[in-house]
């Protein structure tokens, strides 16, 4: 196996994933079997417990595995599944180690960082490449050089560098600033951050600065001269109007061909014109523009909004949307100024979203807009948590129970629509929180003669899941003669999967106890989406 580790400077958040997508695009379409795998900081064992303001949306796998949200890049780039061996955090890494000392797998030696650390990242990197058949591994660092938090990843990279000659490449994604009062890149943070990398004992192959515009012939000639490096091995990484066209900009640089004759690999004939044309499909001129409103709880981070919360979903819009050639406006609304101002305040968009959420925070404004959809018509997407708040919101307005909830946010209410699933109560008891979550990917039966069935087709689909609650059995026949459909249930359990309105109540009116925006593609957009997105635009 050949081996490319993508490292970053400067800043975090800088596009290491998406320009690690990126080249394994470029190099799949070379015909190479790759691997993508991620290695986070944080002593956290995935990204299940943290809470979404603090690392964005955890994206979540066919396996059940809640990881960073780079691995939903590396899905969507490569229209391929990943899963366990394609995430891995520190905590992993020590746990593993701590595991096999207290088993006395070391034989009474001094367990030390390295080499055991070391070697078990470098087993870590290895493994992916085997599950994978890969030609080529590529391995995102986390993080930033020069961190105590990921010194050790470096130091496994080196090592791996020494010990594979001409098998191994290092690639360092760069910011490259350009301060307003100044009007040019400055070129010295990078600079320092390829000498972190030298004092590491790492020499970078290539550089990708990442800036606000396409780095000029100086800028080059600069890095060139004070990194040992060549121009030509400066690669440009500007900002763009969509993350899709940076496939695309690296080919134009040559970035795969360079990539291929450091390694020793033979260069093929590229066919990007399935991507070119997703990128003309997003360029082009679009005939509508919608709005989209979002009843979200986690926009805020002080002063400041960010949508990485909600990136899959954020996603999955855009895939649908360039699909049907509309434009789409979002309209982000915090839950909680739903409940302090009320409803108004959503306006009148041409759909609205209540999406993934936990607890009783805001939960009230989220059902309050799950109301405000159903009485004013607008097209309604609920996802887990936003169909579990559908179904209280339904059985307040329409059942006349008032004081209807899930067990989530009210233990003692007299309707428990929506409660815990029994096999959670022990977990709960137990604070076992982590990985404990009826997760991953569910079969599920869609009754035929409804929406559902209208949007997926078919009978059996699937669905990736990530919640504990569930709505609850004994209350379906009151929503059926009510008018509430479940139009789907799992296949294992019997749970109920989705629910809808009929066409003499709503045109649209869906939730989904799954999570659909996981296993959206830009070039294969999921049918709940394009459904959504099209009754929308009516």
């Amino acid at each position: 196996m050949k081996y490319i580790f993508v490292s970053g400077g400067v800043i975090s958040g800088i596009g290491k994933g998406t320009t690690a997508a990126s080249i394994a695009f470029l190099l799949k379409n070379q015909g190479y079997k790759i691997a993508p795998i991620k290695f986070e900081n944080y002593l956290n064992l995935d990204a299940g417990t943290i809470n979404p303001i603090e690392h964005g949306d955890p994206f979540l796998c066919e396996d059940g595995t809640e990881a960073d949200m780079d691995i939903g890049t590396y899905e969507k780039f490569l229209d391929e599944d990943m899963g366990k061996p394609n995430f891995v955090t520190m905590g992993q890494i020590y746990q593993e180690v701590i595991d096999r000392e207290r088993r006395f797998e070391y034989n009474g030696e001094d367990v030390e960082a390295i080499p055991y650390i070391t070697d078990e990242i470098i087993k870590r990197i290895n493994n992916a490449g085997r599950v994978k058949k890969a030609d080529i591994v590529i391995i995102e660092l986390g993080g930033t050089a020069g961190e105590y938090q990921n010194v050790f990843y470096y130091e496994a990279s080196r090592i791996m560098t020494l010990q594979n000659p001409g098998d191994v490449l290092h690639i360092h994604v760069s910011y490259v600033p350009t301060p307003p009062h100044l009007g040019e890149p400055k070129t010295k943070p990078t600079q320092l951050s390829v000498r972190t990398l030298n004092s590491l004992g790492i020499q970078p192959d290539f550089v990708i600065t990442r800036s606000e515009k396409y780095l000029d012939q100086r800028r080059r000639e600069r890095f060139a001269l004070f990194c040992n490096m060549k121009p030509e091995d400066i690669i440009s990484n500007p900002d763009l109007p969509s993350v899709y066209e940076i496939p695309l900009v690296l080919h134009k640089q040559e970035m795969e061909e360079k990539i291929l004759k450091k390694l020793g690999l033979k260069l093929r004939k590229s066919d990007l014109s399935a991507w070119e044309a997703l990128v003309e499909k997003i360029k082009a001129k679009k005939s509508k523009e919608i709005e989209i409103a979002i009843v979200g709880k986690y926009f805020g981070t002080g002063d400041y909004q960010l949508k990485d919360s909600y990136a899959a979903l954020f996603d999955a819009i855009d895939h649908a949307c360039f699909s049907l050639g509309v434009a789409v406006k979002t309209k982000w609304v915090d839950a909680e100024q739903v409940e302090a101002k009320g409803p108004e305040i959503i306006g009148k968009p041409n759909g609205l979203i209540v999406p993934i959420g936990w607890g009783e925070r805001g939960s009230e404004g989220m059902i309050t807009a799950a109301s405000y959809a159903r009485e004013n018509k607008i097209p309604y997407l609920g996802l887990c948590y936003g169909m579990q708040l559908a179904v209280v919101a339904f059985a307040r307005d329409v059942l006349g129970w008032a004081d209807a909830n899930t067990t989530e946010n009210d233990s003692k209410t007299k309707h428990p629509v929506i409660h815990l699933m029994p096999k959670q109560k022990q977990f709960m008891k137990r604070r076992a929180y982590g990985g404990t979550m009826r997760l991953g990917s569910w079969d599920a039966m869609v009754k035929k003669g409804t929406k559902t069935f209208e949007i997926y087709q078919k009978e059996l689909t699937s669905e990736r899941h990530r919640h504990r609650y569930e709505f609850n059995n004994a209350y379906t026949e009151d929503f059926e003669k009510a008018g509430m459909k479940i139009s789907a249930r799992s296949v294992v359990e019997n749970l109920a999967e989705i629910i809808e309105l009929p066409k003499d109540q709503h045109h649209f009116y869906l939730g989904t106890q799954g999570h659909p925006e996981y296993k959206s593609r830009p070039l294969n957009p999921h049918p709940i989406f394009l459904a959504f997105i099209e009754a929308a635009s009516k």
